[in-house]
């Protein structure tokens, strides 16, 4: 598998459950001038998945304010992603989410982004996308192990500290934190004030 950090995203036009549940189609292009978190997960009404969609819309707020967008992608239909949304989280639904959920029906898309398993589903694979429609950041989890919303804010947070000062983000960086220039020196003296 070859990584697709540092690479432009591969682009895709795929429909989609947006916001207001309305079905519509979704190209991903239409984002560029805004960061974008994408993330597989492998099936809609499964176990791990709603934990993991409805942490992603709790943060949603703090990703917007920091101008990211959230995507989901599974291989489930529009229509499944529909019934699912519009399904109670009592019953085994995800409810009311705020972002768009894509359908990867044909699984080009998993398989573009290198995390289709089996030719069945997705894993569990994370893309930080920049504002010009590069790939900045990538993990990718295997099927029973879900992610942390919180780290996916902490690396947008590294990434933009690091576009907007040249600075690089130490081991466990946070927002406020010092960060170092990136020369030997730099290293030098942030290792010597943190160690």
């Amino acid at each position: 598998m070859t990584s697709l950090v540092t690479k432009e995203a591969p682009n895709f036009k795929a429909q989609a459950v947006l916001e207001n549940n309305e079905i519509a189609e979704l190209d991903l292009s239409s984002y560029r001038g805004k960061y974008v978190v994408l993330f597989f997960y492998p099936l809609d009404f499964t176990f791990v998945c709603p934990s993991e969609i409805i942490a992603f819309d709790k943060a949603l707020d703090k990703f917007k304010e920091k101008n990211a967008e959230i995507v989901g992608v599974s291989v489930d239909s529009q229509y499944t992603h529909y019934a699912w949304k519009n399904t109670p989280v009592d019953q085994g639904g995800i409810g009311p989410i705020r972002y768009p959920l894509v359908a990867d029906l044909n699984k080009s898309i998993a398989r573009d982004y290198g995390v289709l398993v089996d030719d069945a589903v997705a894993l569990r694979g994370l893309f930080l996308i920049d504002k010009e429609g590069v790939v900045r950041h990538a993990l990718i989890n295997d099927l029973p192990l879900g992610r942390n919303v919180s780290e996916a804010l902490r690396v947008l947070d590294a990434l933009q500290f690091t576009e907007k000062h040249g600075e690089v983000c130490p081991a466990n960086w946070q927002e406020g934190e010092d960060a170092m220039t990136p020369t030997a020196e730099g290293v030098a003296d942030y290792l010597s004030k943190h160690s």
